[in-house]
Order: structure tokens, then sequence, then C-alpha cells
């Protein structure tokens, strides 16, 4: 029996996810487990997996297209099953699709396209009946059926609009009740948004036609980029990318950071890991170390694992720790769970997998969620030190540098040691200063007697 296969909510805040590539071809079969669809969220790369045995009859979507969640994306059918009129199973379905040789793009009519947003348009007096705005006709330009309009507010009745399409709204500082829905009962849907924001860049039409030896008016916006001269390159926004962006430009508006710095000597950590990986299967690494003395810092000081929350400050029971991972589309974060509990070689071996899965793409939304704190280190690039950005909604992170031979004075006497330089930054909402003091000097007592991370 054919069914509607939708776009699933592979991360809990995402309105929409990039469908990246089709893994099974239109009517091949697949079995339980297989990997149907690739799926680009915010913060990875995700494989959906079929939920049983079957075939994919007919692809909604092309590879590249940003779909809503909810939406449907595919027609599944059972084993062996074939379908002669695919239209009719559409139409039976509910499915309507474009003409072909274009772009495919599904509108469920079964049931609503996805959470709508009504809202009183600021004409509609109290007595009149709130109904949506009708569709309206298609006009000669995309821009031109979607672009703010004197009129729209006073259309009557609510206005419709996706939460896509509000996000998209709310970036480009669209006002979404001016807007011109082209969506299901005139709701304003993700290709209003991008046609306004279109229309924005381009000079508007004029109301009465223009002799044809006229001078066209020139264009009243501001362009976006005025440095054309020289030889560069435009490299597009991923979706990663601009993620990254919007999250860290963010956190630097609306947390209070604060800094401490410290420096550690790490000849007895250097030479601890020299005997840890002469016998262990498994390579540790200093960051694997280092992972595990922020672990031993959060057990001493709890009142740094937690997290700032609207309500209430939340701390957490288990030390879960987020390790930064560069990759050819960006940084991404995986968290490291239970680390308290964990071993050396078992942190090596997490972190790690991590790092192959971050490249490869194979990264779950769920391995990206959670965690208090983030272990960042460029010290393999020779960094001295550096000041880092707090991951939200976490509370701090670790910027970890190059380990180096400096003059250090002990016992009063001038001798040449291993140092290693860090900077904790440090959400000032949900930890003091003297809190994170204290587990600063936690850290850097289990850095440098390293035998109680083993212990």
């Amino acid at each position: 029996m054919a069914e509607l296969f939708r776009m699933p909510a592979v991360a809990a805040d995402a309105a929409a996810a990039v469908l990246s590539a089709w893994q099974v071809a239109e009517r091949a079969p697949f079995a339980k487990d297989d990997a149907l669809v690739s799926i680009e969220t915010d913060k990875a790369e995700v494989d959906v997996a079929a939920e049983r045995d079957g075939v994919l009859l007919k692809t909604l979507y092309e590879a590249g297209a940003e779909v809503e969640v909810g939406d449907p994306i595919a027609v599944l059918g059972a084993v062996g099953e074939q379908v002669g009129d695919l239209g009719a199973l559409l139409a039976e379905l509910g499915v309507g699709v474009t003409a072909p040789g274009e772009a495919r793009q599904a509108v469920r009519r079964d049931v609503p396209e996805e959470p709508v947003t009504e809202r009183p348009a600021s004409a509609a007096s109290p007595e009149s009946p709130a109904t949506p705005a009708p569709v309206p006709a298609p006009s000669s330009t995309a821009a031109s059926s979607a672009a703010p309009s004197s009129s729209g507010p006073d259309r009557g009745g609510r206005v419709f609009s996706s939460p896509l399409a509000r996000r998209l709204a709310r970036e480009a500082d669209l006002d979404i009740e001016v807007l011109t829905g082209t969506g299901p009962g005139g709701r304003v849907v993700r290709r209003d948004v991008e046609a306004a924001v279109a229309g924005r860049r381009t000079p508007a039409a004029a109301p009465v036609p223009v002799p044809r030896e006229a001078t066209p008016a020139p264009q009243t916006s501001a362009p976006e980029d005025t440095d054309d001269t020289g030889d560069h390159e435009d490299i597009p926004h991923s979706r990663m990318r601009r993620a990254i962006a919007r999250r860290l430009t963010e956190s630097k508006q609306h947390t209070p950071h604060f800094y401490l710095r410290a420096t550690c000597a790490v000849n007895e950590l250097l030479a601890l890991r020299q005997r840890i990986n002469a016998v262990s299967p498994v390579k540790v690494s200093v960051n694997d170390l280092l992972i595990k003395a922020v672990a031993t810092a959060h057990t001493q000081v709890p009142e740094m694992n937690a997290v700032w929350r609207p309500d209430a400050v939340r701390r957490f029971g288990t030390v879960d720790i987020s390790v930064a991972v560069a990759t050819d589309t960006g940084l991404v974060t995986p968290v490291l769970r239970g680390a308290e509990n964990l071993s050396v070689s078992a942190i090596a071996t997490r972190t790690r997998a991590f790092a192959e899965q971050a490249r490869s793409g194979a990264l779950r939304p769920a391995d990206l969620e959670g965690g208090s704190i983030t272990v960042s280190n460029l010290g393999m690039y020779g960094v001295e030190e550096f000041a880092a950005i707090i991951n939200p909604p976490q509370a701090a992170i670790l910027a970890v540098g190059a380990a180096r031979d400096e003059a250090v004075v002990r016992d009063g006497a001038v001798t040449v040691a291993k140092v290693l330089g860090v900077i904790l930054s440090v959400d000032h909402r949900p930890v003091d200063g003297a809190v994170a003091a204290r587990w600063l000097a936690a850290f850097t007592e289990a850095v440098e007697n390293p035998v109680r991370l083993v212990v």
C-alpha cells in the first residue's frame, strides 16, 4: 500500500531542512534500516533510514531543495508494488506536483501544510469575520506577486504564515503582515519572503506605463556589496555556516562573557601520556587528557556544570562535554556524555569516532545536543592562546593553546618548563567569577598533577 514519506523532524528546533541527496533511486527497492535520503540541518548532515522494507515509487523533491518539516518528500510502496498511473496515485494521496522539468515541489492537501500563526490585520474590525486572504492570481514576475503592497494590511481577516517564512522574514527585516501569501488559503510561505527580498533588491515597477524611450528610474536601495573591483570569489553561505554565524552572533550579543586566564605546567602530563601510549591499544592525545581534567574540575566544582534558562539555572548531574571538531563545512561540537565516568582511553576512542563522523557528515543531531562546556584546542596550529565564544546555551568554553618551553620560577630558582596557556570564557548569568576561579584552579591542579586523571 503506497504511503507518503514526510520530511522528518531531525532536529528539535528545526522548521525545515535541506534534502541533500536521495540514497535510493525511483522505483528501486530498499530494506529496513537502509538509508533512504540524506538531510542537512543547521548542525549536521543526517541519513534517514527506512522503517520497513519497500520500494521508492516517486520522489517529490530534488536534491538541494529546502523542505519544511512534515511536508511529503516521496511516495513509498510495499515490496514489489508497482503503480501504473503515478499521477492518479498522487491525487489519491492528496499531493500536487509541478509540471515536468521544473523543480518538484509537493503541497499537502490532506492536512494543513504546517502549523500556522494567525494575526489580526490592522484594518479588520472586531465585528468582521476573520477569513484568510484569497490566493492571488499569477503575475508576470515572482517579485511582483509577493512584494510588499500598501494594501497588504487592509486585506481583512487574518494573516497566516509558516514558521520558516516568519524566520526568514525576521532575518530579512521584513514585516510579514504586509506580504501577499501564495500558499494554501493565502498563507505566506518561504517563496513569498524570498520573492519579497528579491524585489527589494531590484527597481520597483512603475505604476503607469512608461514610454519605451524613457529612462528607467534609478535604483533606490543600496547594493549589498559595492566592492566589485579586483579578482575575487563569492562563496555562497552553506546552511551550517549561516547557523554558526547566527548562533555565535547571538552569543556575543546576549551572553555576558567574562574571561579567566591560566598557565599550566604540563611536563608531568606529557610524561603520563607517553607512559599510557606505551601500553594502551588506543593512542591518547593531550586533548584527551585535558577533557578528562575538565570532567574532574566539573566534579569538584558542580556549580560550573550548569546552563542559564529563562526561568532557572539548570544544574546537571552528569558531566557532558562538547569537543570542537573542525570540518570542511564548519565547526561542529559533538557531546561526550558522562565524561566523569570514562577512562582516558575511552575518551580517546570516542573523540576519534566523533572526529571521523563529523568529517564524513555522519553525526546525528542527538550527538550535538546538550553539554555545559566546550573544549576548543588550537594548540596543534601553534596558537599560544585565544579567547573563544561560548556555544549557547552552554555556560563556558575552554580555549587551549600550544604547549611551549618557558622560563619559570620554582623554589626560588629559574628553570625551563613546558607550559600550556588556557582561557576560560564564562557566561556570567549562571556562573559567578569566584565559582569560575575555583573551577580553573581545580582544572590547573588536575593538569599539573595528572595521576588523579587515571585513578
